[in-house]
């Protein structure tokens, strides 16, 4: 049944058609305006998340964007074990991922971008993948977020809690800088015990890895839909139902031409 439960979420067969769907090449310009937030509003996000986020603040003094952030996704990392992957409903993705029984990168990164939303907080999630798809590589979730102190964006990949910034500065960088700044590129964690650099370099150092950004993903109605549906449908079939309705999230990719993706795909 687990073997079976795999397949229909994370097969590389799925994983690429969900990726010839949803892939649209766009542009730096393009995707320098948008966030999770224009999509989502405090009253999209489930009341559990108050409440948890009560928790997460209590007796903590924040003066800056960038320190709540990091304080919010380093609360997040040590309270998450992490698991198989979930893509359930928000709260109760969030509500099973405190209690130790799973939750990937990207269940993590959606959670973020919701406390980010009620701590008024821009945000928005970027996947990475490789070009060519390589199903060893499995792709990775990662978020960035706008410090109004710094006037900029910047990557904070709660998974691993690092941040990234050129070799000669100390100054934050932005997902796009990232990956157009490898030769220069350094990293610091704001959390000690996660250690990874492994992934870390695969994910952001390899050649051939790219970034896309997830873009226009409604809570609500995923929410709604696997509220509805995600005990008697696989996942795959409750994201192909919000995508006919014209509701679905899209992959922009800004830097590359995602149709590489397929020249060399392992099904």
């Amino acid at each position: 049944m687990r073997k079976i439960s795999w397949i229909l979420k994370r097969h590389s067969l799925l994983y690429s058609t969900r990726f010839r769907l949803l892939s649209r090449n766009s542009s730096k310009s393009e995707v320098a305006s948008e966030t999770y937030n224009s999509y989502n509003k405090p009253k999209d996000i489930p009341e559990y998340y108050f409440e948890v986020n009560k928790e997460i603040f209590k007796d903590v003094n924040i003066t800056t964007d960038l320190e709540k952030a990091m304080h919010l996704a380093s609360w997040l990392r040590k309270s998450i074990k992490g698991g198989p992957g979930l893509s359930l409903a928000s709260d109760v993705a969030l509500k099973t991922m405190l209690e130790g029984k799973g939750g990937v990168c990207s269940d993590i990164s959606q959670v973020y971008n919701n406390f980010c939303v009620i701590n008024d907080l821009l945000v928005r999630e970027w996947g990475i993948t490789t070009i060519p798809f390589d199903k060893k590589y499995g792709g990775h979730a990662t978020n960035e977020i706008f410090s109004k102190e710094l006037n900029k964006w910047v990557l904070i990949d709660v998974s691993k809690c690092i941040l990234f910034h050129r070799s000669n500065s100390d100054k934050p960088l932005s997902v796009l800088e990232v990956f157009q700044s490898k030769e220069h590129l350094a990293y610091d964690p704001f959390l000690k015990e996660i250690k990874d650099d492994k992934q870390i370099k695969i994910y952001y150092f390899g050649a051939s890895a790219t970034p896309f950004l997830i873009s226009k993903y409604k809570n609500k109605v995923y929410d709604k839909f696997l509220t509805k549906n995600s005990s008697k449908l696989p996942v795959f079939i409750v994201h192909f139902l919000v995508y006919l309705t014209g509701n679905s999230y899209h992959y922009k990719f800004p830097l590359n031409d995602y149709r590489n993706m397929f020249k060399s795909v392992i099904s």
